[in-house]
């Protein structure tokens, strides 16, 4: 059995998220950053994209020092399918239907695609949780925040 010098799932994890981060900071230049206690528009923008870029370092440097052990627990495993379209499904869901549907349905719609990333989801489960989840939603957003968010369609 050989071994890779380069654990190549690690090394391209962590330069997409040099990549990013480095995107991020290019994007953000121009804004103003301030500092701690005078936050500018940069500020967190350029924190989020500075602990980016420390992670993505990280990665660089473990898929060296790992060299060989890309088949261990601690790899990075490979992409799947499903949670991912899941997932984004259910972003992509709730942003499209958040006003139009009103935050008590789009919530429950997003969970209940939500609940699709995974093959152990059941109906019978996810449909309380959705509910649940929805009236905590509506709690927290709409009485303790105030915030101005349509609860049910118009």
């Amino acid at each position: 059995m050989t071994r890779s010098r380069i654990d190549w799932r690690d090394l391209l994890f962590g330069l997409f998220l040099v990549a990013v981060a480095a995107g991020a900071l290019v994007a953000t230049r121009n804004l103003n950053v301030g500092h701690a206690a005078d936050m500018g528009a940069g500020y967190m923008p350029r924190v989020v994209s500075l602990g980016l870029l420390a992670f993505g370092l990280f990665f660089c440097a473990r898929s060296l020092w790992r060299a060989g052990l890309a088949q261990t627990a601690l790899s990075i495993e490979p992409v799947q399918l499903r949670p991912l379209l899941a997932v984004l499904g259910a972003v992509g869901i709730f942003a499209l239907t958040a006003e139009k549907l009103g935050l008590a349905i789009a919530s429950v719609v997003t969970v209940i695609v939500a609940s699709f990333a995974t093959r152990e989801g059941r109906l019978r489960e996810t449909v309380p949780f959705a509910l649940l989840l929805s009236g905590a939603a509506v709690l927290l957003f709409i009485k303790v925040l105030a915030l101005p968010v349509p609860v049910w369609p118009r």
